[in-house]
């Protein structure tokens, strides 16, 4: 009798030979043409500059919209065991996942008041 976790291993190994073939093959192929620009830092859109002296001020727009991903993205990742079994989990999945949405609702209005949610 096999080991149930051979096929997994199999998939993960030729995951790992792809991985590896296109990081080499785009080494050996790819263009080789470096510029100023190419080797410039690049800071999410906006130009590297040197800080101000007394530090100055970063936008937080760009935080904001990073937590909108990772709220919805945790969000999701919580609601689909629920999803998949809430006839098993009953009353008991029912309250978690409750006051899961109640405590995930304070990023969400805390964003919102932050105008997160603005796409200018």
């Amino acid at each position: 009798m096999t080991n149930p976790y051979v096929p997994v291993l199999v998939l993960m190994g030729i995951g790992a030979v792809l991985a590896l073939g296109g990081v080499a093959a785009s080494a050996v192929i790819g263009p080789k043409r470096y510029n100023r620009a190419k080797l410039d830092a690049y800071e999410c859109g906006i130009e590297p500059t040197p800080h101000a002296i007394g530090g100055g001020r970063f936008p937080i727009k760009y935080y904001l919209v990073a937590m909108t991903f990772i709220i919805f993205d945790i969000e999701v990742v919580f609601l689909y065991p629920w999803a998949v079994d809430f006839t098993v989990l009953a009353t008991f999945g029912l309250v978690a996942m409750l006051s899961f949405l109640a405590l995930i609702t304070v990023p969400f209005v805390y964003e919102w008041r932050r105008g997160g949610f603005e796409w200018d």
